[in-house]
C-alpha cells in the first residue's frame, strides 16, 4: 500500500472510530450498534456453533456488548479488538464490572493487521463493521491467517444492490462508514477469495427496517429535547439527519438496501 493511501486509510478508520465512540452515536443506536442487536448475535453464535470450549475473535468490537454478550449466553472466551482506544477501555472496565475479565478482554489494534498469532481462534465475528474497512481482501486474509482450521467467520453486514440510484448516494455519504457497502456475493468473494468456503448465508433485511424505525423516532425526541434546552448536539442537522433516515427506510423496502449474515469456514 502507498504511503499516501495507508494515510487515507489510517484516517478513515478514525473517523469511523471517533462516529461510534461518539454520544450522538449512543443516542441513536443505544448499546449494541448494529441492525438486529443482541439477537442476531446469538443467531450469529448458534451459527458458528459455540461453546465454553470456543476461543474467539470480535473484531472491530465497539463498546464489548456483543464479546461480553457471547461469553455469557455460550460461555465461550472472547477477545474484542477494536481501532478506538476510547472504546476499549471502557469495554474492560464494563467486563469487569461484570465479573467476566476471566472471559472477556479488550485490546486496541488495526482489523487489517491483527495482531494475533497464527491459528488463535475457533471462531472470527465481525458485525456490521466489515463494509467499513478500506481493504477488505487484506481483513478476510487476516481473519483466515488467525483461524484455527475447521474454525468459521461469521460477518453481518449491510447490503447494497450493485448500481444504486444517484439519490441514495447522498444517503451512503451521510455516514462515509458505510459509504462502501457491497452486495452480499461480493462479501462472499472477499472472504472465498482468502482461503475460506462459504456454507450459509442468511437475509436480514427485517433487522435494518427496524433499527431505522427506531432511529427516527430517537430523531424526532431529540430534535424536542433539543428544542426544549435538555440537550446538545452541536453540528447535527436534524432536519437532514430525518430525511437520510426516510431514504433510507425507503431504500430497503425497494430492495436497495439490506442486511445480511454470513458463514464461511477454514478447512
Amino acid at each position: 500500500m502507498k504511503p499516501a493511501d495507508t494515510a487515507v486509510s489510517a484516517e478513515v478508520k478514525q473517523c469511523c472510530a471517533n462516529l461510534y465512540e461518539s454520544d450522538f452515536a449512543k443516542l441513536l443506536l443505544g448499546d449494541s450498534f448494529h441492525p438486529g442487536g443482541l439477537k442476531l448475535t446469538g443467531r450469529l453464535g448458534h451459527l458458528l456453533h459455540l461453546d465454553r470450549n470456543s476461543r474467539v475473535l470480535d473484531v472491530a468490537s465497539g463498546r464489548g456488548t456483543s464479546a461480553m454478550f457471547l461469553a455469557e449466553r455460550f460461555g465461550c472466551k472472547v477477545v474484542g479488538l477494536d481501532f478506538g482506544q476510547q472504546n476499549v477501555q471502557r469495554a474492560n472496565s464494563e467486563a469487569a464490572e461484570r465479573g467476566l475479565s476471566a472471559l472477556v478482554q479488550f485490546e486496541q489494534g488495526d482489523s487489517e493487521s491483527l495482531p494475533f498469532p497464527d491459528g488463535s481462534f475457533d471462531a472470527v465475528i465481525c458485525e456490521c463493521a466489515f463494509c467499513t474497512f478500506p481493504d477488505k481482501s487484506r481483513a478476510a486474509s487476516g481473519f483466515t491467517r488467525v483461524l484455527k482450521t475447521g474454525g468459521q467467520v461469521g460477518i453481518s453486514d449491510l447490503t447494497r444492490a450493485a448500481e444504486l440510484p444517484k439519490e441514495l448516494e447522498g444517503l451512503l455519504a451521510w455516514i462515509a462508514c458505510i459509504a462502501d457497502a457491497q452486495p452480499v456475493e461480493k462479501y462472499v468473494d472477499w472472504l472465498c477469495t482468502a482461503g475460506l468456503t462459504r456454507d450459509a448465508t442468511e437475509v436480514h433485511d427485517e433487522a435494518l427496517i427496524e433499527m431505522v424505525r427506531t432511529i427516527q423516532g430517537k430523531l424526532f425526541a431529540a430534535e424536542v429535547m433539543t428544542g426544549l434546552k435538555k440537550i446538545d448536539l452541536p453540528g447535527i442537522n436534524s432536519t437532514t439527519a430525518k430525511q437520510m433516515a426516510k431514504a433510507a427506510l425507503d431504500a430497503i423496502q425497494d430492495g436497495q438496501l439490506g442486511y445480511a449474515l454470513i458463514r464461511a469456514q477454514k478447512l
